[in-house]
């Protein structure tokens, strides 16, 4: 393996087997899982659902491509479609988020015939070639090389820059400033603004609701396409709404939409719902092997019935509103936690060096370790410098859990607190 694929702790954890929200090690110890394979694990680990669906469609055939009908395909499709709330929508399945998030550039700059890209700073949209140069996350870019051009405008971190002291709506009609004229002195026509509802490797960080919806007049006046990266705060993660997109929900849906991570719980899909024009605009043959694979959408099918029969979303807002009150109380008394944001099960404590607002990597390093001794899994990432906490458990997540992983967590922020002697 490459030196940069990096894995958390310094003893590496192997997890063997997971059940509902829970993980165990190759040494038999058990976790209380928080992070859920970053944010892909939607429902709850071992889910009979799935994994029956998963072996009987092993049983009959694994692969065919999609140069073949392919029933559960067409079904899974038309049933985002619904979901999506795009009126006539088409739906291309791929492999994962980043070659969702390629495929949607790949249409945006077909359709408009341009390689401009507006994006978002602190945003993170995958690791492929295209998808590194839309991504304003420096800590995941690893090259300035580019077959894009990409402006970055402000708007998805409220709290940090230029514009963190004014209101909301102030907040909101700066941004729709900056982006104007960001457009104004473009020099070209842009093809689409992609971004992600609530950042999530930048730090589950967002801005006002309706910021987009704002920016979705601007793009509408000059034919701009906006794309919603939902491979993070899809399906009810957030917990207020199914799409993040809907949290801005003026002006309709996006022209394009991403999906991925927990649409399988595990298993690999991904994929790009969007308007129809949009969608047939290749003049080119294009087809994705493995998206849309027979045991990868019985998969995704079995998951996203489960989840709605469930009303995993209405869950993640139940649970997810007093594990963030909880949080927020406890933070309050920890100087080196600047913030507890999120919203539903999607939540970031953000670590600082204390009386500064420095990002404190160290700090979230060693929160990391003591929660894992504690016996809970987490997550770490941020803008510049990583110094924020990821919480994102199953959707299933119950009230005794959140409970009981909140206690972990705030115990793991007293021993780094000890060690790193802050208050």
């Amino acid at each position: 393996m490459p030196s940069w694929l990096a894995l958390y702790y310094e003893r590496p954890v192997e997890i063997t087997r997971g059940e509902g929200r829970y993980v165990w090690d190759a040494e038999g110890r058990r976790y209380l899982d928080f992070f859920g394979g970053i944010l892909t694990t939607m429902t709850e680990h071992a889910l009979p659902a799935v994994a029956e669906a998963v072996a009987a469609q092993a049983g009959r055939v694994l692969h065919t491509s999609t140069l073949y009908l392919n029933r559960p395909m067409i079904e899974l499709a038309e049933r985002i479609a619904e979901l999506s709330g795009i009126p006539d929508a088409r739906v291309f399945f791929t492999s994962s988020g980043t070659e969702a998030n390629d495929t949607a550039l790949l249409l945006a700059t077909s359709f408009r015939r341009s390689n401009q890209i507006l994006a978002m700073r602190n945003s993170y949209h995958g690791r492929s070639f295209s998808s590194v140069a839309i991504t304003g996350n420096t800590s995941w870019s690893p090259t300035t090389l580019s077959p894009l051009q990409t402006l970055y405008v402000h708007g998805s971190v409220r709290t940090r820059g230029p514009f963190a002291g004014l209101s909301d709506a102030d907040f909101t009609a700066a941004c729709v400033a900056d982006l104007r004229d960001v457009l104004d002195q473009a020099g070209g026509q842009v093809a689409a603004l992609i971004a992600e509802p609530v950042q999530g490797v930048g730090g589950f960080t967002s801005g006002p609701d309706g910021l987009f919806a704002a920016f979705r007049e601007v793009l509408a006046e000059r034919g701009i396409l906006w794309i919603s990266d939902e491979v993070q705060t899809g399906w009810g993660r957030t917990g207020d709404h199914f799409w993040g997109w809907q949290a801005h929900a003026a002006g309709g849906p996006p022209d394009l939409l991403t999906f991925a991570k927990g649409l399988g719980n595990g298993m690999s899909i991904g994929g790009v719902v969007g308007r129809a024009e949009v969608l047939d605009c290749l003049a080119a043959n294009s087809i994705s092997t493995f998206g849309g694979s027979p045991v990868t959408m019985v998969a995704g099918l079995a998951n996203l019935r489960h989840l709605l029969e469930h009303d995993l979303p209405g869950n993640a807002r139940r649970v997810g509103g007093p594990l963030i009150e909880r949080l927020r109380a406890f933070g309050s008394d920890v100087d080196f936690v600047r913030e507890v944001r999120g919203r539903g099960l999607m939540i970031g404590i953000e670590l600082v060096a204390p009386g500064t607002d420095r990002p404190w990597p160290e700090a979230a390093s060693l929160v990391l370790e003591a929660a894992r001794e504690e016996g809970l899994l987490i997550g770490k990432g941020g803008g510049p410098g990583g110094g924020v906490l990821r919480i994102a458990p199953p959707l299933s997540l119950t009230e005794e859990e959140a409970a009981e992983g909140a206690a972990m967590l705030e115990k793991a922020l007293l021993r780094a607190r000890s060690a790193l002697g802050a208050s």
